[in-house]
Order: C-alpha cells, then structure tokens, then sequence
C-alpha cells in the first residue's frame, strides 16, 4: 500500500534549510503530523512530495519556493500607522508579532523598521523564498 491522494496519513518529518537549520520537526511538536493527502492542508510541494510513499518508507523532499511559502516580495514590507499597533506594548525592530488574518488566522510578521509615526512590517512569511527540505517518514497510511 502506497500513499495516494485523498490517504489520511502521519508522518515524522524534520525540516531544514539549505544551509543545514532545523526551522521545523515532529520531535518539536512531540507528536506526528496527521493530514489528508492532497485536501490543501499543507504547502504543495510537501503535499505531493508523499505520494507514492510506503509505511515506513523514508525519503527526502527538496521543496523549491514556488511550492512553499512563494518568493520573497518587497512589496509585503508596509509602513502601518503606530495607532493602529496593540497599545500598551512598545514595539522594537526586529521583533516578530502576530498579525490576526480575516480568516481568524495568525500569521507571524517581522518589524523591520520604527519611526516616530510608523512601524514598518515584512509581511511575507518568514520561509518566503527559502528551498525547504523535508526528511519525511510515513509511519501510517489509512
């Protein structure tokens, strides 16, 4: 039994960045990760790099940006206005807030720059133009 689209499968994973940084693992969250093959639910390189796998088979995913998180945009770097930032909380460059989506989401985003007026915010995900590699294990398919 091989992997396929619509398998609810868990995997082990360890997740580094070409020059050898773990930016994610399995062993962090202390548990597998669970999903539905091909339902969307992760990036689409890690998606459809399983398919095909078996149980206990293991395997490295290379994941070029355009099936990650997207390339690096300069134009997701944006001056917000400091009222409309949380008060109470005194923001310092290089710290990473979290930015409430319409969606009810948070997504992470870095100070880049503070003035008198404006906080300036990368809006791009931190992994945005990052080759991903994944070492995944399939530990079971269902």
């Amino acid at each position: 039994m091989v992997v396929k689209k619509g398998d609810k499968i868990k995997v082990e994973y360890t997740g580094t960045l070409e020059d050898g940084t773990v930016f994610d693992s399995t062993e962090k969250h202390g548990n597998p990760l669970e999903f539905e093959v091909g339902a969307g639910q992760l990036i689409k390189g890690f998606d459809e790099g399983v398919v095909g796998m078996a149980k206990d088979e293991e395997k490295e995913i290379s994941i070029e940006p355009e099936n990650a998180y997207g390339d690096y945009n300069p134009e997701m770097i944006k001056p917000i206005p400091k009222t409309q930032m949380p008060p109470g909380q005194e923001i310092k460059l290089g710290m990473i807030l979290a930015m409430a989506l319409p969606n009810g989401a948070q997504m992470p985003v870095k100070v880049t720059a503070v003035d008198d007026t404006n906080v300036t915010l990368d809006l791009n995900h931190p992994l945005a133009g990052k080759k991903l590699i994944f070492k995944v294990k399939v530990i079971e398919i269902n």
